[in-house]
């Protein structure tokens, strides 16, 4: 397991060093150290999966964890991943120019305050009807949603000051001790006969603090101070940031909620199933977090510099090897897919429905490749509008696809991945354009 004792020496902001790998590489600075983190966390989210179903008694109970599942990743990540992002941007970019990046931590971490008050008020504002149609009426889950997006809030701060300062160890540990913790207390729950949704539900919530309380003790997150950073620095397209990135948080994870919501009361196992293929048809799209990573600091490296030569190459080499990834990945889930499901959950799915999850995650991370591009050449505007374009779609073709209930989501997701992907091939296209000619 990575950890911050693996992390190469990050240089003083004044040193010439260029932490850029070279420009023939696909592969972003830290991506392989952080694939071993996700890697980690990937194994030990199927284990949770499985192992949770068997200690609550099937799939049918262990749904509603499931729906806690999806929805946490939607919501977290939505409001926290744009402070990571420009985090690490923020901090890439000092580098770049020789400055230190401590008040732009600071600054950073005032919003991430300001945002867990009012989404947690928003919460408890809206309990009621989340309860009643999300939660079947079960509070303890609405409380530990509620808990584990506070929870969430260090952890993508800690991943954004380590994908800035290129300290890809660090990072490493925090995704993969996530994982790790989930399934060690899964298992100690099960172990004692705990049957109750509730403990479950908060080994969910809380299990990501131990890994940033260890990475925060040894001193990994120490930035050198710099010239301050007035809040345009970090907000000048934070609301734009801000909409995009839930909207896309809220795509990624719209098939299992969506089933869940559609789903009736006899489809509850249904319901877990669907999320089985879903976990499985994100394997290729789960690893490329390790690549998006260091991709978007790397990209704000370049553009600082103006070195769009060599952000145009590693692109379009990334593009490639992100679009093999997918086609393999949608090819082995049509064929090995049902056969994965039984052997590992003992589920039952088709190869089409599978096939479907895969391709459409495959386009999803290529519209994510893209709008990392954009969002280097600091048009946030347009990655926002992509990805409401994508979730207009989702809700489209999820109402004109008819009454089954796979088969529409699977047809929704596809179709919003198109356009999320559309859309940010033309904004980058034209971005590009203007900045050729500045």
């Amino acid at each position: 397991m990575p950890s911050s004792s693996l992390d190469a020496p990050v240089p003083d902001p004044g040193l010439p060093e260029d932490p850029d790998a070279p420009s023939g590489s696909a592969l972003p600075e830290g991506a392989v150290v952080v694939a071993i983190g996700l890697l980690v966390a990937g194994i030990s989210t199927y284990a949770f999966f499985r192992v949770g179903t068997s200690a609550l008694g099937g799939d049918t109970e262990f749904a509603p964890i499931a729906a806690l599942w999806f929805a946490m990743f939607a919501l977290a990540p939505g409001f926290f991943l744009p402070l990571e992002q420009e985090l690490g941007r923020a901090l890439a970019h000092r580098r770049a120019i020789g400055q230190g990046g401590r008040p732009v931590v600071k600054r950073i971490v005032a919003l991430a305050v300001i945002i867990s008050i009012v989404v947690v008020a928003v919460i408890a504002i809206t309990s009621p009807w989340v309860t009643s149609a999300y939660f079947d009426g079960d509070w303890l889950l609405l409380v530990a949603l509620a808990v584990a997006f506070v929870s969430y809030a260090p952890v993508h701060l800690t991943r954004g000051i380590c994908s800035g300062t290129a300290r890809f160890g660090s990072f490493a540990f925090v995704v993969g001790s996530d994982g790790v913790v989930k399934i060690i207390a899964t298992i100690a729950l099960a172990a004692i006969g705990i049957t109750a949704v509730g403990p479950y539900a908060f080994v969910v919530a809380l299990s990501p603090l131990l890994a940033v309380a260890i990475v925060w003790s040894r001193g990994t997150l120490a930035t050198p101070d710099g010239p301050p950073a007035p809040w345009r620095e970090v907000t000048q397209n934070f609301g734009w940031l801000l909409l995009g990135t839930a909207c896309a948080a809220v795509l990624v994870n719209a098939g299992p909620m969506a089933a869940n919501l559609l789903a009736s009361d006899t489809e509850a196992d249904a319901v877990t199933r669907f999320s089985y293929g879903v976990l499985l048809a994100r394997v290729p799209l789960f690893m490329f977090q390790a690549i998006q990573a260091s991709l978007l600091p790397r990209l704000a490296r370049l553009a600082a510099r103006r070195d769009y030569d060599d952000f145009r190459k590693g692109l379009k080499l990334l593009i490639l090897v992100v679009a093999a990834i997918g086609a393999i990945g949608t090819t082995a889930a049509w064929f090995l897919g049902p056969w994965i499901l039984d052997l590992v959950y003992g589920a039952d799915l088709s190869g089409r429905t599978i096939a479907m999850l895969a391709l459409s995650s495959a386009i999803y991370m290529l519209a994510l490749a893209m709008s990392q591009a954009v969002l280097a050449l600091e048009d946030h505007a347009q990655v926002a509008i992509g990805w409401i374009s994508g979730i207009l779609a989702f809700v489209v073709g999820t109402w004109l696809a008819g009454d089954q209930l796979f088969r529409r989501i699977e047809i929704g997701l596809v179709a919003s991945s198109v356009i999320a992907l559309a859309w940010f091939s033309i904004a980058l296209r034209r971005r590009l354009a203007i900045v050729d000619q500045t």
